[in-house]
């Protein structure tokens, strides 16, 4: 969902989070989030890594963004567009 468009009192189903589509949500299904509130906590690089285990492939690093995007906002921080945390990411986790 863009992150303009998110509401905290809708979160019922992963898209209602920010930068979360169709795609992305069965991502995290894959890895056994079937819900937003299961986010709250978790790290975004152990997800990130656990996908590629799942899948037994190198996803883009941009799938880490939107992790990051998707933890912290369910650890209270305002939605932000994914994009936002990639100098973060590049910086460090060198991905």
């Amino acid at each position: 969902m863009n992150p303009a468009r998110v509401d905290r009192a809708r979160l019922r189903d992963l898209t209602d989070l920010p930068n979360v589509g169709p795609s992305i949500a069965g991502d995290l299904r894959r890895i056994g989030i079937e819900s937003p509130a299961q986010l709250v906590g978790q790290s975004p690089m152990a997800l990130y890594r656990r996908l590629c285990e799942v899948t037994g492939v190198r996803h883009d690093p941009c799938v880490l963004d939107v992790f990051m995007s998707v933890t912290r906002f369910m650890d209270g921080e305002p939605p932000q567009p994914w994009w936002a945390y990639t100098a973060e990411r590049k910086a460090r986790f060198g991905l």
